[in-house]
């Protein structure tokens, strides 16, 4: 997909190319779905039927993109939806002005941290986490730091592209 930090999302139907969004979802068999990140955290979602792949940066987190994307697998026929978060920045590396640390108090209260050396932070897993759980999604979460670990793509530690992909299908 082509994705652009929004909250659109694209039920795919058959093999496409880039789609502009932030959510892919499909209930056809045999079609993978891809999420690419450098940072923010690629979002599987699964159920026996209906299936997601997620980008979920602070914008898309502000946007309601994966609660709105669990809805949509709900009304598709999804039961049991399981979540797997994959390798993102951590909520005491992702470093953020206090305005903006003091929108997402309002915006997303779980997402509020300080970085190590106490600077404002964001801990979008976090906030990830408590959308998904209100919504009854069984979590698995990765505990890997993009920034930290160099085995993943960060654009904070590295200024230059490289993404890491979630892949899912039915």
């Amino acid at each position: 997909m082509n994705q652009v930090h929004g909250g659109d999302i694209f039920e795919v139907t058959e093999v496409v190319a880039d789609p502009t969004c932030d959510a892919l979802i499909t209930s056809k068999t045999g079609i993978g779905l891809a999420v690419m990140v450098a940072d923010c955290i690629p979002l599987l979602l699964s159920s026996a039927t209906v299936i997601a792949a997620v980008h979920v940066g602070r914008r898309g987190l502000a946007n309601s993109i994966a609660s709105n994307t669990v809805k949509r697998m709900l009304d598709m026929g999804a039961m049991n939806i399981q979540a797997n978060i994959g390798p993102s920045i951590c909520g005491q590396c992702y470093e953020v002005s206090q305005e903006l640390m003091d929108e997402f108090r309002i915006l997303k209260p779980k997402s509020i941290s300080t970085t190590r050396h106490g600077s404002p932070a964001l801990d979008l897993p976090a906030a990830l986490i408590s959308d998904l759980l209100e919504l009854n999604v069984e979590i698995d979460v990765s505990e890997i730091c993009t920034l930290e670990n160099s085995d993943y793509f960060s654009y904070r530690r590295n200024a230059i592209t490289g993404r890491t992909a979630g892949v899912i299908w039915l």
